[in-house]
């Protein structure tokens, strides 16, 4: 049988974050600090709208770009953003559904792609399944943007620059300094950045007004990749977006008519009702997460305090693995992921603080006894 099974899928392995969701599955109430599911739900008029489309027939296919009033309003909010018009807007089966067609898209066998480390465990795979290499540029310690690493990685086959801002599994979001640094690496290697800015919506330290946040605004062949399951919860109802050059906006729509076909129709609709809704409170709930959990870890791991998203990126005790570590949590209970599915390297583990404040404060007593 084995030979039916191709290179390809042979060489992607099983997301080690699926295996800890598959474990919570079978434990009797852990403290799960591992997947990045949101803790507050849809809002209600997302949720009504979604309803009112099944109930008035609107569950077929969309077109495959997606419904005109979403895109429409996509493409205003985002331009009046961005300071600029920023073209047509594709709606996609989920940021993951996005980042697929835009590799695919772009990236032909022996093609590279550079992102740091660490980085978000689709980047690598995907990049595999297309065919290309992964220039995989370590930024550790502080996890910053390391210009002069970055681009000594560039080399003639350089296609695609990977951003993520706020980053997944860090936490830690690019300065204006670094997003102008990445954008001089591109324009002069002449590589399309994709900013992968699902967790925008979660930014604690900064303000939206006066302040260069997306690569976007900057330059022009730069990818934007953004989604509705974090910012309103709605994991489990694919609804993403991308815009960009026209040119790669136009073959990721192609490509979405073989693959994914439209996204979910009545939860487009949805998603336009959600983008009225003020999410500031659950922004404001997830700023006081992120300093509970930093302070309560900082008295015992070192870590790089986060700026946005909902994960904390502790570093294990010296002369320990962060595997090893992550063992000794899930026989206390507590449901960690392990850097290495993130890394190159095995020193450090996920958070997820997007859990109750009860579980939280339990899962921080527990890692803290374990040191």
């Amino acid at each position: 049988m084995s030979r039916l099974i191709s290179r390809r899928a042979e060489a992607i392995d099983a997301s080690g974050i699926r295996k800890v969701f598959d474990l919570a599955a079978r434990m009797k109430d852990p403290i799960n600090l591992s997947i990045g599911l949101p803790d507050f739900d849809v809002p209600e008029p997302g949720k009504q709208a979604a309803i009112r489309a099944i109930e008035s027939g609107h569950n077929r296919y969309t077109q495959t770009q997606g419904i005109a009033s979403l895109r429409e309003r996509l493409r205003a909010d985002l331009s009046r953003e961005m300071g600029k018009d920023v073209g047509e807007v594709l709606i996609t089966s989920g940021v993951s559904g996005a980042l697929l067609l835009a590799i695919l898209s772009v990236i032909d066998p022996g093609d590279e792609a550079i992102f740091l480390d660490p980085y978000f465990v689709m980047y690598k795979h995907l990049i595999t399944m297309a065919g290309g290499k992964s220039v995989i540029v370590d930024s550790y310690p502080d996890f910053g943007f390391p210009a002069d690493r970055v681009e000594q990685a560039v080399t003639p086959k350089t296609k695609m620059l990977i951003l993520n801002s706020p980053s997944n599994p860090t936490g830690m979001v690019m300065t204006p300094q670094q997003i102008e640094q990445a954008v001089r690496i591109a324009r002069k290697h002449n590589l399309l950045i994709l900013s992968d800015e699902i967790y925008e919506p979660f930014l604690y330290d900064v303000s939206r007004e006066n302040r260069v946040y997306s690569p976007l605004s900057l330059y022009d062949n730069t990818l934007v990749v953004r989604g509705f399951s974090k910012s309103y919860a709605m994991t489990g109802w694919r609804v993403g977006y991308a815009c960009g050059p026209a040119e790669i906006i136009s073959q990721m729509t192609k490509l979405q008519q073989y693959t994914f076909v439209c996204a979910p129709s009545p939860f487009q609709e949805g998603a336009l009702a959600a983008l009225d809704v003020d999410m500031s409170r659950s922004v404001e709930s997830y700023r006081r997460k992120r300093d509970l959990v930093y302070s309560k870890l900082s008295q015992k791991f070192e870590i790089q305090k986060p700026g946005g998203a909902f994960y904390i990126f502790p570093k294990v005790p010296d002369g320990m693995s962060a595997s090893a570590f992550v063992e000794q949590a899930i026989a206390n209970n507590v449901l960690i992921i392990p850097g290495n599915v993130f890394s190159e390297r095995d020193t450090h583990f996920r958070i997820s603080y997007a859990t109750t404040d009860d579980k939280l404060l339990q899962g921080c007593d527990i890692l803290l006894s374990l040191v």
